[in-house]
């Protein structure tokens, strides 16, 4: 993509025309095809002249030069190599920044739960991550104390990929307890943040967030979680997505939220290790069926 784009895009962003959120700004974007048309719409020349525009777009490209002086990867929803799960999501982020290793074909299932785990909780989420990396799938988690911890970890142990989607910007640390495990997932396996590099750490980030986990993952898993964890936003999303929710049997019994999903389309209450592999196999084979009657009706057009 041009830079033009991208300095267009984030442009867009930062100024917020006609007061559009984030959202919307996609939207707008994706429908045009174009970032530098979008803020040639959305930003006529009576409200800005030519010295004005032409400025505001400086000021992006400036900051792009800072990204890639600094070292910073980043790709948006227009580029080729943005995330394609992700990109039919009504929350896509704008722009994605990354550290690691980007796959074009990446089968995901996130693993989430409480920050303030048991022990078993704990143990199930390690048994779960393993599960997922014997068979060849990425465990995708929200690098925070707990659950996810126990996921990232339990894939790095297990020699899997890992994909940690932060609530913070990528150059900052949350928690700080966790900077060691960042830093080795960004080596060995992806780190991906929606965020503005130096972003802090924000209450609704992490709703963000977990719509970008939905989003980037085939399916997702959840633990263990309370009434009014973040959690549960993650699971409603995922059926919102179209995407498989794994309930485990605990989660089911203490939740209301967990109790008034059961039973929807997509949405499977677990007992067991067995059950959590047999979905993601079906998931994964029933994903694979569909791509390969997309191609063979696309090479008979």
């Amino acid at each position: 993509m041009k830079r033009s784009e991208h300095a267009a895009l984030v442009a867009l962003l930062q100024h917020r025309p006609e007061g559009l959120g984030w959202q919307e700004i996609t939207a707008e974007v994706l429908s045009s095809g174009s970032a530098l048309e979008t803020w040639r719409h959305l930003v006529p020349d009576t409200l800005f002249d030519e010295a004005g525009e032409h400025e505001a777009l400086a000021a992006a490209d400036r900051q792009l030069e800072s990204w890639v002086e600094a070292g910073v990867n980043f790709l948006s929803v227009l580029d080729a190599d943005y995330p394609a799960r992700l990109r039919g999501i009504h929350q896509a982020p704008p722009i994605l920044f990354w550290r690691g290793q980007l796959l074009a074909k990446d089968p995901a299932v996130s693993v989430v739960g409480s920050r303030n785990a048991s022990e078993r909780g704990l143990g199930i989420a390690s048994e779960i991550s393993r599960a997922l990396i014997k068979e060849g799938v990425t465990a995708v988690a929200g690098l925070a104390a707990g659950i996810d911890a126990a996921v990232h970890r339990t894939a790095l142990e297990a020699s899997g990929r890992t994909v940690a989607v932060i609530g913070t910007g990528i150059n900052k640390y949350y928690p700080a307890a966790n900077r060691d495990l960042q830093e080795e997932i960004a080596q060995r396996g992806l780190l991906l943040s929606q965020f503005w590099p130096d972003a802090p750490p924000q209450r609704h980030n992490f709703l963000m967030r977990n719509a970008t986990m939905s989003g980037y993952g085939l399916a997702t898993v959840v633990v263990e979680a309370g009434e009014t964890s973040g959690t549960r936003v993650q699971a409603r999303l995922a059926v919102e997505h179209g995407r498989a929710v794994i309930l485990t049997d605990s989660v089911v019994q203490q939740n209301t939220w967990a109790q008034k999903l059961e039973g929807r389309p997509g949405v499977h209450c677990v007992s067991g290790l067995k059950d959590v592999t047999e979905i993601v196999r079906k998931v994964i084979s029933e994903r694979r069926d569909v791509a390969d009657a997309m191609k063979q009706l696309l090479t008979t057009l």
